[in-house]
């Protein structure tokens, strides 16, 4: 019996009129309602003709996540007063609740996905709904992207709604054909701002991590809202982690302490869901709760203000999850759930002077994550990705990193860019393109392995991916009941013609190229109410998977040969040696490091399924890997395989070698006794470029005529050279030859003479190298006959002479031609010690003289200091001795 009351207290209601107007007039909308004003439960349910009195359609409404697809098809079932699976029913991986008479179908947007692969016409479906479409998952953003491409070619009738409490409203009707939008108004229940940021400052979120003192403080809010409001407390945390820690310390609050996640199971999940039994709750959550679901009882929620969101190293082929501040968009849907059903309160823990520098809206996934099974989901519908009618096109780094990435699996033609077939079955396995290779090319017990490498395990599973695999096995833990579905699945997947070690086939015309030709493949099909066992049950007894030829080369068959198997071929990158003491090196060249207490430390060689690099680390932290031996490697990374000479500048020397290698990780090295002499030369040079033109033999006066060289060049310039180490680096062969072809390691570089060879670099073409000693002298020749050695090497030429030497001498010295440039005169004492420093010997003379020679005569009474320099005879001697002269 449909539930009329519960029905018509559904704000949006008000814009449904409006919504059908626009959808009748353009064929697509978007509606922009507030939480809890019915979006996702009426609007479908209308649209159907399920209530209303509209005419019957078949309504697809495509969710970000399970839990809310779930959720979702339960609470429109309920309003119609039915079961799950008769009008209204949904569609996840590895479960489907879908009867024949269904006219709501609920999926995820990864589901969405392959039946528009399978079904590029949806022949049978009248409106798409794209709800939460503010969130920007790459899933939603393809997907819509599809959809644009169906209803211009094939399906012009097909109606398109995008829906969302807090979205770019703008940006989305822009990217429907200028798609009306339809906003609902809704009852908008007051919730209260209680800013509580923590007492002393928190250290930023970095990586996976948080920081223990802002969970402390999270803690310590929830007990303070507890203390001083009404009703549930809804929690936000970003992660599984940090709501098991928070759990912890609010041991022995007065209320029932809950948790809600994607890992949640299921009968959890639905007891969060159903509402309290009297007693007051605290629920813990992830992002899971912003959006689509409604849960009973809230009244208060409290905001840890912070979000995870995928990154992607391309550089090290790392992608992990990080800990990032949450947008103001998130905080928006985070602070509703207070309000959906009475006045509420919401307590942000950090300071308001903080709130509007938070982003605007989460950043789109298609601009940090990694894109490879973008990629293939965009080459098996018949494009590149870059032709699509995106928001926000995609990154042409991270999309040409994600296509060789399917190159090399073969899961793309390298000339057209189009699928191949093997490419289309794994796409249509539903799985991440890496791990569809592993499952393809695997042993015996590969999908399990899968299984677990597609949702990571807990950590008290521990880092081996073979411990992990039996304790799957043996555990009835929520997460081991999902991983036997998953296994299930994807060995029904296999058996239905998945196919396994097939190389790649021609370019498929894909989907979208299917669309384009008016050529649809078949509909995925109906299962039925429930989905099928998966096989597997808790307690399954843990005996070796079946033995297989490419397991055995991993080091003998069983756990450990196949998931190292597997785990090598779903991330040849990642194949690693060890270096010590827990260190390895992977082959994409990052160092990798397992924790102290790993029973993998020993093991010579690893297949890493998961690691990621902290901020403030150069090496990643493995978090779940399997042993593998050097074949294993040699055969997962084939495509890294590479064997040559290697003539380098290694600790300071020239290093010549015969090298195989599987990536950056060295597998066999040989010296080589007669190496090619043009790369010792590029060797040599490279040292050069390192370690400085200080490796070449330097004597003082050839060192003094660089700087000379330096001199002309900066203040005459023309043909004079320039002589930094750039530019003679770059000039090696016009005055380094022969010499520099001739040597062959660094003690040869030294025996170069670099003065000599500068001599090469002077402009005798033009005449001018004979005027070097004229433009900048080695020497200069002071009134006492002495010839002084000019120092070139700073700015501005210096003369170090002794004072007395320059008696009569009026004018400072120039070099340069004319006018030319004063030298800098360091005039010394009769000890060879700084007395004075001038560029202006008339102005000295007259004026700075007086001061040196008060100070220096009394303790230097044996030389001359007359009170008028400028006419007193020049000397190098004492006063002694010019009387003996």
């Amino acid at each position: 019996m449909i539930r009329s009351a519960a029905l018509e207290a559904l704000p949006v209601r008000e814009a449904v009129p409006s919504l059908l107007e626009a959808l009748g007039a353009r064929g697509s909308a978007v509606l922009c309602a507030p939480p809890g004003t019915g979006k996702t439960t009426l609007v479908p349910l209308v649209l159907a003709g399920l209530v209303g009195g509209g005419p019957r359609r078949r309504v697809i409404v495509a969710e970000p996540r399970r839990i809310a697809a779930r959720a979702a098809a339960r609470r429109m079932a309920w309003l119609l007063g039915e079961r799950v699976g008769e009008s209204v029913g949904f569609t996840v991986r590895g479960e489907r609740v879908v009867g024949p008479d269904c006219a709501v179908e609920v999926m995820t947007t990864g589901v969405l996905l392959q039946r528009l692969q399978r079904d590029a016409e949806l022949a049978d479906v009248d409106v798409v709904v794209l709800d939460e479409c503010h969130e920007r998952h790459l899933d939603a953003d393809t997907a819509a992207a599809f959809l644009l491409d169906v209803r211009a070619v094939l399906r012009p009738e097909l109606w398109l709604v995008a829906a969302s409490a807090t979205t770019d409203a703008a940006g989305w009707s822009r990217l429907l054909g200028e798609a009306p939008v339809v906003e609902a108004a809704g009852v908008a229940h007051p919730v209260e701002v209680v800013w509580a940021p923590p007492a002393r400052p928190v250290r930023p979120p970095h990586g996976m991590r948080v920081d223990p003192a802002q969970l402390a403080q999270v803690a310590a809010v929830v007990r303070r809202a507890l203390a001083e409001r009404f009703g549930d407390v809804l929690v936000f945390l970003p992660g599984v982690g940090e709501i098991a820690r928070v759990a912890g310390q609010l041991a022995g609050v007065d209320a029932e302490v809950l948790q809600i996640h994607g890992r949640a199971p299921a009968a959890v999940q639905d007891a969060v869901l159903a509402g309290g039994t009297g007693r007051r709750r605290v629920i813990l959550a992830t992002a899971v709760a912003e959006s689509s679901l409604t849960v009973p009882g809230v009244r208060v929620v409290v905001d840890a203000g912070l979000a995870r969101e995928p990154r992607m190293d391309h550089a090290r082929g790392l992608g992990a999850l990080t800990t990032v501040r949450a947008s103001r968009a998130a905080a928006r849907q985070r602070a509703g759930r207070a309000g959906r059903e009475a006045p509420g309160t919401v307590y942000r823990c950090w300071a308001e002077a903080e709130h509007d520098r938070l982003p605007a809206f989460p950043a789109p996934e298609i601009r940090i994550a990694d894109l490879t099974a973008f990629a293939l989901q965009t080459a098996c519908w018949g494009g590149l990705g870059t032709e699509l009618q995106l928001l926000d096109q995609p990154p042409a780094g991270a999309l040409a990193a994600a296509r060789e990435v399917l190159v090399a699996v073969g899961a793309v033609d390298p000339g057209s860019g189009r699928a191949t077939d093997r490419g289309v079955r794994m796409a249509r396995l539903g799985l991440h393109p890496r791990l569809a290779r592993a499952l393809l090319d695997g042993p015996p017990g590969a999908a399990e392995v899968v299984a677990l490498l597609s949702e990571e395990p807990p950590r008290e599973y521990g880092d081996d991916l073979a411990g992990a695999w039996r304790a799957a096995r043996r555990g009835g833990d929520a997460y081991a009941a999902r991983w036997r579905a998953e296994a299930g699945r994807l060995r029904r997947a296999m058996a239905s013609g998945g196919g396994r070690g097939e190389a790649a086939g021609a370019p498929a015309d894909g989907a979208g190229a299917a669309a384009r030709s008016h050529s649809p493949t078949p509909p995925l099909p109906e299962t039925g109410l429930r989905p099928d066992p998966s096989g597997l049950r808790p307690g399954t007894p843990v005996g070796a998977p079946p033995p297989h030829p490419r397991a055995s080369n991993a080091g003998g068959a069983g756990y450990d040969a196949t998931a190292g198997l597997v785990a090598a071929l779903a991330f040849p990158e990642r194949v690693a040696k060890a270096k010590g003491e827990g260190a390895f090196l992977m082959a994409s060249g990052t160092g990798a490091q397992l924790g102290d207490g790993s029973g993998l430390r020993s093991a010579p060689w690893l297949a890493v399924a998961v690691a990621d690099r902290p901020s403030h680390s150069a090496s990643a932290q493995i978090r779940l890997a399997a042993v593998i031996d050097e074949q294993t490697a040699r055969e997962a990374a084939a495509h890294l395989l590479s064997s040559g000479e290697e003539v380098h500048w290694e600790d300071g020397d020239v290093v010549a070698r015969r090298v195989s290698r599987v990536g950056a990780i060295e597998l066999t090295v040989r010296p080589l006794r007669d190496p090619d002499p043009g790369l010792v030369r590029e060797a040599l040079l490279d040292g050069l470029r390192r370690d400085g033109l200080g490796l070449l033999g330097w004597s003082r006066d050839g060192a003094g005529l660089r700087s000379r060289l330096g001199f002309l060049h900066r203040t005459v310039g023309g043909d004079w050279p320039d002589v930094q180490d750039e530019a003679l680096l770059a000039r090696a062969g016009d005055w380094l030859e022969p010499e520099l072809s001739r040597a062959r390691r660094r003690a040869d570089l030294g025996r170069i003479d670099a003065g000599q060879a500068l001599n090469r670099l002077l402009p005798w073409a033009t005449g001018e190298a004979a005027r070097l000693d004229e433009l900048a002298p080695e020497r200069i020749e002071v009134p006492s006959g002495s010839r002084i050695r000019v120092d070139y090497s700073a700015e501005q030429p210096v003369l170090a002479v002794k004072l007395q030497e320059l008696f009569g001498l009026a004018q400072t010295p120039r070099v340069g031609g004319r006018p030319g440039v004063p030298v800098l005169v360091h005039l010394l004492s009769p000890a060879g010690r700084p007395a004075a420093v001038t560029a202006d010997l008339a102005s000295f003379w007259q004026g700075g003289y007086r001061a040196v020679r008060a100070e220096l005569r009394g303790r230097y009474p044996r030389h001359p200091w007359p009170e008028d320099p400028a006419t007193a005879e020049p000397t190098r001697h004492t006063n002694a001795r010019l009387r003996r002269e």
